[in-house]
């Protein structure tokens, strides 16, 4: 039986790639291409959306949870969000913006 796979990169153009081997996974995190997004709300709030390279679908049934969008900061401190892929991910951060802006108070 085929082991599932245990990490994952992402390739050129953002799209998932499943690898089993470590070393693989370890060289692509040490570049900087994880990142989706950041943004700063104000000086003590931030939003972050990264690709966190291990499946966190932890029950249910679906694709790989592999991105993660989550507010430091503010009334919606530690607030994330999982998602699949890079443009959902994209999505949700915007999401998140919005969320903290108006949780925060600032306009929109």
């Amino acid at each position: 039986m085929k082991r599932p796979p245990r990490f994952y990169i992402l390739d050129a153009d953002h799209h998932v790639v499943p690898t089993n081997d470590m070393l693989v996974w370890a060289r692509f995190f040490e570049g900087t291409k994880r990142l989706v997004a950041m943004t700063d709300i104000t000086s003590a709030i931030m939003v972050s959306t990264v690709f966190i390279g291990i499946d966190h679908r932890y029950f249910g049934e679906g694709p790989p949870l592999l991105f993660e969008t989550m507010i430091f900061g503010g009334p919606l401190n530690q607030s994330q969000w999982r998602y699949a892929s890079w443009d959902d991910a994209e999505t949700g951060h915007k999401a998140a913006v919005r969320k903290a802006r108006q949780a925060s108070k600032q306009k929109i």
